[in-house]
């Protein structure tokens, strides 16, 4: 017997033993039994070499896909020029290409997020021209020539906006998914409430010519379309306070502090365990 042959019968599977046994033909040392034995070996030599091809394959497939993630042509296809948190920025976008998929998906300015995608939850709020809009709702080829305000627009380098100040301080936010629209949306709030623009609950609409003053009732109707699951809406309206004011408003939320009857509950469970 070969090398080959004793390699391949040393390499006999227990399966691939018990059909010898069954197969009375294929003696032990006869040459039907060594011709078996290097079919086998050819087979899965074979087998192996599909299996290298198919990784070989799906390895070059990641690759390629990997490349191809920018369409490589766009239908109906329009050049927007806008300024974009300041910097002049072209696209070529598709005519039904959203503002919020343009800077999202085009820009990399993930900020603003992608919520209800149906214009109802205010999460995708960017700045048109100093005024709030649902990016979601808002086509890009229709923001040709304006300027476009993200949330990554609002700070100063490493200083940040005033209303993100008061975000941070009245912790006007806990998963903070809705933030990005929510400061949006009350940044450009404070300048609708200086040029006058009344809203639903305004007392007064013919009196009110500049510089409406904000209530807590004005700020809560003015903010109602941007939704907050996590219910945060006393600090985001303290928050807004203290920017539209110009003073400070002293936080709703601290630690639990115990009050002198809790402190004498536990003055008096003290005494008991001792």
């Amino acid at each position: 017997m070969s090398e080959f042959d004793e390699s391949a019968e040393a390499e006999l599977t227990a399966d691939e033993a018990a059909l010898l046994d069954a197969l009375p033909e294929l003696s032990e040392s006869g040459e039907a039994r060594r011709q078996f034995l290097g079919q086998a070996a050819a087979l899965g030599l074979g087998a192996l070499a599909v299996n290298l091809l198919a990784r070989e394959q799906a390895y070059a497939w990641m690759e390629t896909s990997t490349e191809a993630a920018a369409p490589a042509q766009i239908e109906n296809g329009v050049t927007v020029a806008m300024k974009i948190n300041g910097a002049e920025k072209s696209l070529t976008v598709d005519s039904r290409m959203t503002l919020l998929d343009g800077l999202r998906e085009r820009l990399e300015l993930t900020g603003s997020k992608k919520g209800c995608d149906h214009g109802q939850c205010g999460a995708c709020t960017v700045i048109v021209d100093n005024r709030r809009v649902l990016s979601c709702l808002t086509l890009a080829a229709t923001c040709e020539g304006k300027s476009v305000t993200t949330i990554e627009g609002l700070a100063n380098g490493d200083a940040l906006h005033p209303m993100q100040t008061a975000f941070v301080k009245h912790d006007g936010f806990q998963c903070g998914y809705c933030t990005p629209g929510q400061i949006c949306s009350a940044v450009a709030l404070i300048n609708e409430a200086k040029n006058g623009e009344v809203s639903y609950v305004t007392a007064n609409v013919r009196t009110n010519a500049k510089n409406v003053k904000l209530s807590d009732d004005e700020i809560r109707e003015r903010m109602s379309g941007n939704i907050c699951r996590c219910g945060a809406y006393p600090n985001i309206v303290a928050a807004i306070r203290e920017v539209h004011s110009g003073t400070e408003v002293a936080q709703t939320w601290n630690l639990h502090q115990p009050n002198e009857d809790s402190a004498e509950n536990m003055e008096d469970e003290k005494d008991a365990t001792v």
